[in-house]
């Protein structure tokens, strides 16, 4: 189980969607702000240092995606689950570019955002570990890869990397010119509770690629090895 003290901040407008979290999760030893508005978590996130985020959409002032960039900006190792009604492609690949976990969409089951709480807690506390003390900066392609901040400069601009990303390409890294096999990225970056496949691998490095690639679609930087894995050229 989570470390008690792990630090939640609830962005939440619906009351009784509120009320339930906030009671939920507080039993199971979560410390948690609940705020009800844009300007309210912007105003927590710029006083308090979270461990992570549930962060709905909709707000009476704003958007949760406004929120997400703000967080971004201030607190990168910050990890996001966003948890709404907006349930169309468009919104979730636009909460995974800001660099979310996750993205919930309501109703759901609490027993199961609870297990996705806890993956991302545990993501978020291996990486603060594992990233001590290493090179905050590597030059990974055509990009600038942060690791501590969570994320890749191109041209300029910032582009902000999940947790999953960033463990993902660290450990290319950490291995470049050698042959990683699917199986260890899996185990590397997910939990054992997650249940992902080897196809979930190929759509995360599909996402790297269009970052660090000069031509995704003929990648010469993260090299297919047919039938393994991958290779950090």
């Amino acid at each position: 189980m989570d470390r008690p003290s792990s630090k939640i901040l609830l962005v939440e407008d619906e009351k009784n969607v509120g009320c339930t979290l906030m009671e939920r999760f507080a039993k199971e030893g979560f410390e948690m702000v609940w705020a009800k508005t844009q300007a309210a978590a912007i105003h927590e996130i710029s006083n308090q240092i979270f461990d992570l985020i549930l962060l709905d959409v909709g707000l009476p002032d704003g958007s949760g995606f406004g929120v997400a960039e703000f967080l971004r900006e201030r607190r990168p190792a910050t990890a996001i689950i966003f948890l709404t009604a907006f349930g169309t492609a468009q919104d979730r690949i636009k909460g995974l570019e800001l660099g979310a976990e996750d993205y919930i969409v309501k109703p759901f089951h609490l027993k199961e955002l609870l297990l996705r709480v806890r993956n991302g807690l545990k993501r978020a506390s291996y990486l603060s570990g594992h990233f001590e003390g290493v090179d905050s900066s590597v030059i990974v392609g055509r990009a600038k890869i942060n690791f501590l901040r969570f994320e890749a400069e191109i041209n300029g601009e910032v582009f902000p990397l999940t947790h999953k990303e960033t463990a993902l390409l660290r450990l290319l890294v950490e291995r470049r010119g050698c042959v990683v096999s699917r199986d260890e990225i899996l185990n590397h970056a997910w939990s054992e509770d997650e249940f992902p496949t080897p196809r979930t691998v190929d759509n995360f490095v599909m996402r790297l690629r269009r970052l660090v690639e000069l031509n995704p679609e003929q990648p010469e930087v993260i090299k297919s090895v047919r039938g393994i894995g991958y290779q950090l050229i």
